[in-house]
């Protein structure tokens, strides 16, 4: 049972903290997905190639977001939280904008690879203010609610961005989200305040920080980090790519076909003279944001719900979804027909994303509050280095590689492919629901007392 070190946080103002939280999270991935639907213009007007796209897109932004990630979060387990998420928040806006103004492929590299560099201190600190604001018993659920940044930043970015493409240009796109961005960070710290470090903890429980040698010590004996991160990286790879690439794949598989799947938007939704680009936005658009709303919520829903019996049910219910994916990514790509394919592509987008809330809120049970941040950001250094860096790129080498033989429709088969990440996920994910129950803190966890020679 935890108790509460101080008065605990009014309803209202938990409601508060977390509609922070989610909206800088939301502009997080806006500005991290909207190059998903501006690849297309970009490709075109700098002429590069499927793996280039993968490169400037994945491995330049997952570089230093990931390996700064530790760093930063080492400093979120000693310093003010929300300072750190503040500084993130106008850096990774600005250097969002500065990608309008690149001219060539390096250029772009730069401006996104600064992005990242931004983006890394948005992350861990938010997970650890979190685990602060709201009990173990709610924690799946705020979690959950939370990640709702990932679809409504991405299906945003990829809406925003096709028709700010089809009015003005792609360069435009990037600098108003951008400013958007660094207009939202002073307000951000007006409003969020520095809560009590492990306030929901067990009394007794650690919380002055920890060095990063004893943060190591401690996940070298939770086997159930490793094959968690592992787990959820392998379904980055997949995931990431998708938000990559299903723009590209619509456009090129689709074409104007596109146009009426849509034809249900009002007419103040379609500049004259609209092509594929923005209707692809629209589509996809859409997909990601009711699939994955929907599958955020109820992967947190159920994770909280069998988590509090059994703690192994955080990663079993992601590994059943993960394995529920990969038929209906088949029957959505293959299939002939546009409409079969945007109601069967809700269906694993939705399953695809169950697992940020029931993982992410036992990444928090599995360490203690005076490192959650730093373990939170090597997670994320594995998460991010796997499933950003080689997901996208992966797949784009392999749409490359099949363009020979399957011309424009070498993304489906790319995309095809890739499904075989999320089957390697579930594995994973099962051995980690038969892991979890011995690896969760209480106060007479050995893994937490200095080895004795």
């Amino acid at each position: 049972m935890t108790t509460s070190r101080t008065n605990d946080p009014t309803p209202a103002y938990q409601a508060l903290v977390l509609t922070l939280l989610i909206i800088v999270y939301t502009f997080n991935f806006l500005d991290r997905q909207i190059i998903g639907i501006l690849s297309i213009p970009i490709q075109k007007e700098l002429g590069l190639s499927d793996t280039q796209l993968g490169l400037m897109r994945g491995l330049s932004f997952a570089l230093f977001y990931a390996t700064l990630g530790v760093p930063i979060a080492l400093l979120a387990d000693r310093f003010n939280r929300t300072w750190i998420m503040t500084i993130a928040l106008a850096l990774w806006s600005a250097m969002t904008a500065l990608c309008g103004l690149a001219q060539n492929f390096w250029q772009l590299f730069i401006a996104r690879l600064m992005v990242g560099v931004g983006e890394a201190g948005g992350v861990a600190p938010a997970y650890s203010l979190l685990s602060d604001y709201f009990p173990a018993d709610r924690r799946g659920r705020a979690m959950a609610a939370y990640s709702f940044g990932i679809p409504i930043g991405s299906a945003v970015g990829i809406i925003f961005g096709g028709v700010i493409a089809t009015l003005l240009d792609w360069r435009w796109a990037f600098i108003i989200v951008g400013i958007l961005g660094v207009l939202l960070a002073p307000l951000f710290k007006l409003l969020m305040r520095e809560p009590v470090r492990g306030r929901y903890d067990p009394p007794g429980a650690e919380i002055s920080p920890a060095p990063l040698s004893e943060v190591m010590r401690v996940l070298t004996k939770k086997p159930s980090f490793w094959t968690l991160s592992l787990g959820a990286a392998s379904s980055s790879m997949m995931g990431y790519g998708l938000f990559a690439w299903l723009p590209a794949y619509f456009v090129r598989s689709w074409g104007e076909d596109l146009k009426s799947a849509m034809s249900w938007l009002p007419d103040w939704m379609v500049p004259v003279g609209a092509g594929p680009l923005l209707f692809a936005g629209y589509f996809y658009g859409t997909i990601v944001l009711v699939g994955g709303l929907i599958g955020i919520w109820l992967g947190g829903q159920l994770g909280d719900r069998f988590g509090a019996r059994d703690k192994g049910a955080y990663a079993l219910v992601p590994a059943l979804a993960f394995l529920a994916t990969t038929p209906f990514f088949v029957l959505g790509v293959l299939s002939d027909s546009i409409l079969i394919s945007f109601l069967v592509f809700l269906i694993p987008t939705a399953l695809g994303l169950a697992w940020l809330g029931p993982v992410l809120a036992a990444f928090q049970g599995i360490v203690p509050a005076n490192m959650r941040a730093t373990a939170s950001a090597v997670f994320l250094l594995i998460n991010n280095l796997v499933g950003i860096g080689l997901g996208d790129l992966l797949l784009g080498i392999m749409s490359d590689s099949l363009s020979a033989q399957f011309g424009a429709e070498s993304l489906r088969y790319s995309i095809l492919g890739g499904t075989v990440f999320y089957l390697l996920a579930a594995a994973l994910l099962f051995v980690s629901s038969r892991l979890l129950e011995k690896d969760w803190v209480r106060i007479d966890d050995p893994s937490l007392k200095a080895d004795t020679p």
